[in-house]
């Protein structure tokens, strides 16, 4: 194939004129496979497509055996080419046979070739099958041979997705859409139930002539989409009337993205290849997800977000009075989208009763706005946009992390009981927010919620916390793409206070590392992140980054009382230092003419073993201590609770890690050092009660649990409870769990 762009070109007018000829699917498919060896001067040239979700089969050849055609199959990540599929990148070798995981297929008589050069057909990140050249002799494919291989597959996409090779038998593209009711186990980024029916976000684009008639033209309609799309995307960053600061500093990050010169870049070579604008778009974007979604590192996963909410937009501008509008919103619309952007998901404000995405997290961009907009929200819910279809009923639990797509009669019954006794006990909770936490037997427990950005506030007066336990500086950080300065920090903080409302906000310094990466920092390859260069290590060993954020705490604090701990500190050592530091800028803030803080409290977070075993002047020496529950955990049973496969080998109420957390109890009370527990566990009813009975009288957790875990204390007997505990572990007992639930349940207390 010629290397230069002009010869890209003409074989895309000749597939063009495969295209619009007569015949059926195969027989299109026949003659691109003969069109492409012809100009690869190729022995052999073969189409693979999805049988299903696992399988590979070979649907055209030019050069292997006809008889293999729909016969020969590959599951994914088999073979050379299973492994194209499963990678979605291509692979190119002059000897085939000696490159690892090499299989051939013996039906189709390829175990004479040697040089093979392969490439993902895929759309908008979706691998639907695989294009491979294969010859006798060895030879070396220039970067350029590969990248028109590239393009090639990609107009083969456009054209299976428009349908150019359905109508013969065995070829399809439908990979495998499930139908009636299918249940998806993703995870909870905003909580609430939601029932309702289905709204596809961005129904996918068919673009009928993948192949540019005109490259000048393309580029004139290429370059006034761009200019639309930064007009628009600027004025969202800039702000509208009722729209949160929080959600404007997405924007900025947002616009950035927009902006981006290498992404204008590759949109004009994908056009210059040959390629209608709207395919360049789509080819720019499927290249970007492909390379993205093999990063480790989560938060730049997350950007995808961000790509694909930008090439929807600068798509709509292309297609203008060309696409149809999107359909009108059914009422009790739950959006389902593959990720959904900010900007787009602030459009269906206050329209939608629900949102359910494949991809995104917890910590995503959209997660962050759907909980400023208390939309009930499950993420990473794998293959629902093939799955579903508008109008199918849907009910989702943005606790649980679980959708019921179709769901059956039973299901939708339960699920509305569930709504039902969700509502009655959102009532009772209510009526519980003015009382103190109190056992029957005369404990008062401080329920305190955890926060991470300022849009969380509100849910202090809604769930009756008593103040803010842990505020997670971190998040204000990553949603950003650039470090904010001293007086943007402030800011934050001082809002974040006012919305507390006098009520104390304990802020915990950056905790980044492991599984948090800031995008504009520099990430360090470690072999295990988790027990790496991360929370408190990265703020000593980059003091001016450590000092900045204590600044501006200082400064937002305007003089009221300031509580600020630092994470995961595993020895004394950390903690005097970074201690040292912040009263040394109280001092010189002070001396600057700022106000000295009212009240200062400095503590830290105990999160690993070590620490337990500190001297005693170490317990003395905090101004209060939290125990971070779920990394303390992980560190304790060797548990890394982002991998599925061992993070639910871990208990809180194992009897092992019930006598270390009796020990801090006993260690913060000899030395009057006040003691919380922040975690997960201290969310769910039967653990925090069995953290109230060993001596924790400080519990923070999520908003939504204050209410059940405060109608649980009001309700139990605390020495009753301590009994159960002692007869469970006398009897050899691994785990409170069993024996503590029938507890509860003899004495009518809610767990």
């Amino acid at each position: 194939m010629p290397a230069d762009k002009g010869g890209s070109r003409a074989l895309l007018r000749a597939l063009r004129a495969v295209m619009a000829g007569p015949g059926d699917g195969q027989q299109r498919l026949d003659k691109v496979v003969r069109l492409v060896a012809n100009n690869m001067v190729a022995e052999v040239c073969s189409i693979y497509l999805k049988r299903d979700e696992h399988t590979l089969e070979l649907c055209a050849t030019e050069g292997l055996r006809q008889d293999a055609v729909h016969s020969a199959r590959l599951r994914i990540g088999q073979g050379l080419v299973g492994r194209i599929a499963e990678r979605a990148e291509p692979l190119v070798t002059e000897d085939a046979p000696s490159t690892p995981g090499f299989r051939y297929l013996p039906e189709t008589g390829e175990e004479i070739y040697h040089s093979f050069v392969g490439v993902p057909v895929q759309r908008l990140g979706q691998v639907m099958g695989v294009l491979v050249v294969q010859n006798q002799t060895r030879r070396h494919y220039t970067e350029e041979e590969v990248e028109a291989l590239e393009i090639v597959a990609m107009v083969i996409s456009e054209m299976a997705e428009a349908g150019a090779f359905l109508g013969s038998e065995g070829v399809s593209t439908s990979l495998g859409r499930r139908v009636g009711p299918v249940v998806f186990e993703g995870e909870g980024a905003c909580e609430g139930l939601a029932e309702g029916v289905v709204h596809l976000h961005e129904p996918r684009l068919v673009v009928f002539d993948p192949i540019a008639e005109d490259i000048s033209v393309e580029r004139a309609r290429l370059a006034e989409a761009m200019e639309a799309l930064k007009g628009e995307v600027d004025q969202l960053a800039d702000g509208s009337e009722g729209v949160p600061r929080e959600q404007r500093e997405i924007f900025e990050a947002y616009r950035m993205f927009a902006h981006d010169k290498g992404w204008r870049r590759r949109l004009d070579e994908a056009v210059n290849s040959g390629l209608a604008a709207e395919v360049a778009v789509e080819k720019v974007q499927s290249d970007a997800r492909a390379r993205l979604e093999r990063v480790a590192d989560p938060y730049l996963r997350e950007r995808l977000q961000d790509l694909d909410d930008l090439a929807n937009r600068l798509l709509r501008h292309l297609l203008r009075g060309e696409v149809p509008r999107e359909p009108r919103l059914p009422r009790n619309a739950v959006l389902v989208a593959r990720n959904i952007g900010p900007a787009e998901l602030m459009d269906h404000a206050g329209k939608i009763a629900g949102l359910v995405l494949e991809e995104g997290s917890q910590t995503s961009h959209a997660a962050v706005v759907a909980r400023a907009l208390a939309i009930p929200t499950v993420v990473q819910a794998v293959r629902i946009t093939r799955d579903a279809n508008p109008g199918d009923r849907i009910i989702i639990d943005g606790e649980l992390g679980r959708v019921d797509l179709r769901p059956e009669g039973g299901i939708i019954e339960a699920f509305r009981e569930k709504i039902a006794l969700a509502n009655q006990a959102k009532e009772v909770y209510r009526t519980l927010r003015g009382k103190p936490a109190t056992t029957l037997d005369g404990h008062t427990v401080r329920l305190n919620m955890n926060a991470g950005v300022l849009a969380d506030l509100p849910s202090i007066e809604a769930s009756g916390a008593e103040g803010v336990g842990l505020f997670r500086t971190e998040l204000q950080f990553m949603i950003r793409q650039n470090l904010p300065g001293r007086d943007a920090q402030a800011v934050i903080y001082s809002r974040v206070m006012d919305a507390a409302a006098g009520r104390e906000v304990v802020f915990r310094t950056l905790d980044i590392g492991s599984d948090k990466i800031l995008p504009y920092m520099r990430r360090e390859e470690e072999p295990n992140p988790a027990l790496g260069w991360r929370a408190i290590r990265v703020g000593l060993d980059r003091p001016k980054l450590f000092r900045m954020q204590i600044q501006s705490l200082i400064r937002g604090a305007r003089g009221r009382p300031l509580s600020i701990m630092f994470p995961m500190v595993a020895e004394a050592d950390e903690y005097r230092a970074a201690r040292g530091l912040l009263e040394g800028e109280v001092a010189r803030l002070a001396s600057m003419g700022h106000p000295r803080p009212e009240r200062l409290r400095i503590g830290m977070m105990l999160e690993t073993p070590s620490l337990v075993f500190a001297a005693d002047r170490m317990f003395q020496e905090a101004d209060f201590i939290s125990v971070g529950g779920n990394d303390l955990m992980q560190f304790f049973f060797a548990a890394d609770r982002e991998n599925e496969r061992v993070r639910r080998r871990y208990d809180v109420l194992n009897f092992s890690f019930l006598r270390m957390l009796r020990q801090v109890v006993q260690r913060c009370a000899a030395a009057g050092t006040p003691l919380a527990y922040c975690g997960e566990a201290a969310g769910r009813p039967l653990e925090a009660l069995v953290l109230a009975a060993i001596g924790f009288r400080e519990l923070s957790m999520r908003p939504a649990s204050i209410g059940p875990v405060k109608r649980a204390l009001l309700a139990a007997d605390l020495g009753d409870l301590r009994a159960a505990m002692e007869r469970a572990d006398r009897s050899g007992e691994t785990s409170a769990r069993i024996a503590l639930r029938a507890w509860a349940e003899a004495g009518g207390v809610p767990v």
